[in-house]
């Protein structure tokens, strides 16, 4: 007798591609930071996969989750600012970058981005701004953030260094040049202990007079 056992099909339209994505805001800088590797499963698709977006020369979209969804949305992102640099003659300002990206996510609420954004730039008065979203596009200011397969790992580090909570010392100004280290130091303890984080992080540095790029090792196994 033939089988009467019902086929399952399943229509899965998402796939996570892990890596991990950091944000830090100082006084007068902000860092965006993310992870080259692109994974799925247990395979690694890629090692030079950046996660970091340059949406002007003073803001910059870190995103995990999906690589063609990530990829859709700084597409569509991108167009909206070049929209806004011809029709205003000026470039979009951090805040409303931040906005633009939170109606761009709310837009697709019934089926989201699968795409966990942060967003680092200067603000009106030159000091460095960090928001942070979920997937269908509620975001806040803050000063700090991480997302991604080692959010979990970086940010009890962030609380304490950068948040400087459950601390009764004095909490003091850290400097671009420390903030970049505390950086590195976050993803190599990730890199120890997340599957999808390594190859190389991608530091970006914005200050107000431009951008700086630069790429730090990890470890590749």
């Amino acid at each position: 007798a033939a089988k009467t056992t019902p086929l399952e099909r399943r229509f899965e339209p998402y796939d996570f591609n892990g890596g991990t994505t950091v944000v830090i805001a100082g006084d007068d800088y902000a860092i965006a930071a993310g992870c080259t590797r692109m994974s799925t499963g247990y395979e690694i698709l890629s090692r030079n996969q950046t996660k970091l977006f340059e949406m002007t020369n003073s803001t910059v979209l870190a995103t995990a989750g999906c690589l063609s969804d990530t990829d859709t949305l700084r597409r569509m992102l991108s167009a909206r600012l070049t929209q806004y640099e011809h029709g205003n003659n000026k470039v979009m300002s951090t805040a409303a970058a931040a906005q633009l990206l939170s109606v761009t996510l709310y837009y697709r609420r019934f089926f989201p981005y699968y795409s966990f954004c942060l967003i680092a730039g200067l603000d009106a008065e030159g000091k460095g701004a960090v928001y942070g979203y979920d997937a269908v596009g509620s975001f806040k200011r803050d000063d700090y953030g991480a997302m991604g397969s080692g959010q979990n790992f970086i940010m009890p580090i962030l609380d304490n260094l950068i948040g400087h909570k459950n601390r009764h010392d004095e909490k003091k100004s850290i400097s671009a040049e420390e903030a970049v280290s505390i950086v590195k130091d976050v993803f190599i303890t990730a890199t120890e202990r997340d599957i999808y984080t390594g190859d190389a992080v991608e530091i970006k540095l914005i200050r107000k007079d431009g951008i700086t790029t630069e790429i730090f090792q990890l470890k590749t196994d």
